[in-house]
């Protein structure tokens, strides 16, 4: 005897029910997000020109403290102070156009942590009242001060006299490496690449002077808060500029000082 069993729809299943609940429920999510998207995009927001005002009456104000620092430094090497003043030039960036910020009433620019206002660099624009948000601003500041320059097209390997410089004004802040502005300590340096005629001499331009070799005597001046003293020891090391040399006292004492003229070494406590 066949008996026959009922067939139940497939909506009355229950795991058909919930999953559709479940995608009732999405779809009122979409609908809910593109309908507060739309929303959003009628509330007014910060304009990228009430930004750059900000940013431009802050750094007005960052220019005149270099200009005046770097003006009484240069004034000292050169005979009319009015010749040695810099000129800070800021050229600003733009953020992305698709940025969209809330409004807020009190907006702090500041320089983020391990940038200068020297070269390509970035201003931190924090908002402290009102909604929150931070955002960083690119910049390119330029330092226009008297530098020198090559009077012609110069070889590499050159040794540097005076008739092959002469002085222009150029952007400090636009090498890797610091442009050179006192003759004396450029004539008598070795090119390790061409430069032609008025490009800046910087310091990555010369070969690294030797102020000792290995085995020569050495007087040590070491420096400390409020004290100076002077030793003698010999070089166990080549002493070039700018690297640590390794000099053996009379003591028997090694120290690392750092080389800073003929025989000459520095040592800061």
């Amino acid at each position: 005897m066949n008996s026959s069993r009922p067939v139940r729809p497939v909506s009355s299943l229950p795991w058909f029910q919930a999953l559709l609940a479940w995608l009732t429920w999405l779809l009122l999510c979409v609908v809910a997000a593109l309908s507060s998207g739309a929303q959003a995009q009628g509330l007014p927001v910060q304009t990228h020109a009430q930004l750059q005002a900000t940013l431009q009456q802050w750094l007005a104000a960052r220019d005149a403290d270099t200009a005046t620092a770097q003006g009484m430094a240069d004034a000292q090497k050169w005979q009319n102070p009015q010749d040695a003043s810099p000129q800070v030039e800021v050229i600003m960036g733009e953020l992305d156009p698709r940025l969209k910020l809330a409004p807020c009433s009190r907006i702090k620019p500041y320089l983020p942590r391990g940038a200068n206002l020297w070269g390509r660099s970035r201003v931190g624009l924090r908002c402290e009242e009102g909604a929150r948000w931070n955002v960083f601003w690119p910049v390119t500041v330029k330092v226009w001060a008297p530098a020198l320059v090559v009077a012609r097209t110069v070889p590499a390997g050159t040794v540097l006299e005076a008739t092959d410089l002469t002085v222009a004004r150029v952007d400090l802040a636009g090498g890797g490496s610091p442009a050179q502005r006192d003759l004396t300590e450029v004539v008598g340096r070795t090119l390790v690449r061409t430069l032609t005629q008025g490009a800046e001499v910087r310091e990555a331009d010369l070969k690294v002077r030797r102020w000792f070799s290995a085995g020569e005597p050495v007087r040590l001046i070491v420096k400390g808060s409020g004290f100076q003293a002077a030793a003698s020891g010999t070089a166990l090391g080549h002493g070039d500029e700018g690297r640590c040399a390794r000099v053996r006292m009379d003591t028997g004492r090694i120290l690392c000082a750092q080389p800073v003229g003929d025989g000459l070494a520095e040592l800061t406590l």
